[in-house]
């Protein structure tokens, strides 16, 4: 994937940014650019074809669900929790009715369970084969590949989610267009990605853990959010931050600089980006767009 326009708003005059390095899997060095338009990051000569070999790691959680190590045991102490709130931000603007869910990206399952457990009725799409097997005989869930998506047997969904995924998805515009079409017209979808406006970015640049290069394609801003909106026809009607995660990327960051003390640096790192998140949700780590139709 080589990009001389930007696929989120066609702008043709693209930047380079820095390099960014593999730090989990491949060592290996990823340009950025960077549109001046919209303000989104790209990863440049991403060989898509053989983008499943940066995922096979012990150390991407999502993906095998590790404990080992500190930070990793951190990342699962702090995904219960947010399990409940996103548990809870879905019956929100539900109306604390049951709904229909379409998790993207579903990974280990833990999320839909949650859901599912809510007396959801809860459908799941994630490309990992093996990812995909531990979620549907762990938690009985109906978990099905990506092209699931457009064979049209899906429709009138009142929540589709979108969890730390939409930066990994190589064809954006048209997962966003299907999206449109099976959200029903109340409906409301849940879009979680890092924003590379975080306070913490500056400090830590090419070292910053949420580049996560190659496995993610975009880098995402507000602004980059609300063109995508602007463009399919949606609005943001709600910007929440998620307060783990500066805590979460500056350990890691940190970690990744070589530095010693990693774990007291990257907290009291990640405190400064709390505070600033705190104040302003648009210098997030990452940022949960809750997103409807524009009608």
């Amino acid at each position: 994937m080589y990009h001389s326009r930007c696929p989120v708003c066609d702008h043709s005059e693209l930047s380079s940014l820095l390099s960014a390095k593999d730090y989990t899997v491949s060592k290996e060095n990823f340009e950025i650019v960077f549109c001046e338009n919209c303000q989104t990051g790209i990863t440049q000569n991403v060989k898509i074809e053989e983008i499943g070999k940066y995922y096979q790691s012990a150390d991407y959680v999502s993906h095998s669900d590790t404990r080992k190590g500190l930070i990793n045991q951190l990342y699962h102490f702090a995904r219960k929790i947010m399990l409940s709130q996103k548990t809870t931000l879905l019956s929100r603007l539900n109306g604390g009715e049951k709904g229909k869910l379409l998790d993207i990206g579903t990974g280990t399952g833990y999320f839909l369970n949650e859901m599912k457990q809510k007396k959801w009725e809860v459908f799941g799409i994630e490309a990992d084969q093996k990812t995909r097997h531990f979620a549907i005989q762990t938690f009985d869930l109906q978990v099905f590949s990506p092209e699931k998506l457009f064979d049209n047997s899906f429709s009138a969904f009142d929540a589709i989610s979108l969890w730390h995924v939409l930066e990994h998805v190589a064809e954006l515009n048209k997962y966003l267009a299907q999206i449109k079409q099976i959200l029903k017209p109340a409906g409301h979808l849940i879009i979680a990605v890092p924003n590379h406006w975080a306070s913490e970015q500056n400090h830590y640049q090419e070292y910053w853990a949420a580049w996560d290069v190659p496995r993610h394609l975009w880098h995402f801003s507000p602004l980059s959010i609300q063109t995508l909106c602007d463009k399919f026809d949606f609005q943001i009607v709600e910007k929440k931050m998620m307060p783990f995660d500066p805590f979460y990327i500056s350990m890691l960051s940190t970690k990744y600089q070589g530095k010693s003390f990693a774990f007291v640096r990257g907290m009291w790192r990640g405190l400064f980006s709390f505070l600033a998140s705190w104040q302003d949700v648009n210098q997030a780590s990452s940022i949960i767009y809750v997103i409807r139709h524009k009608d």
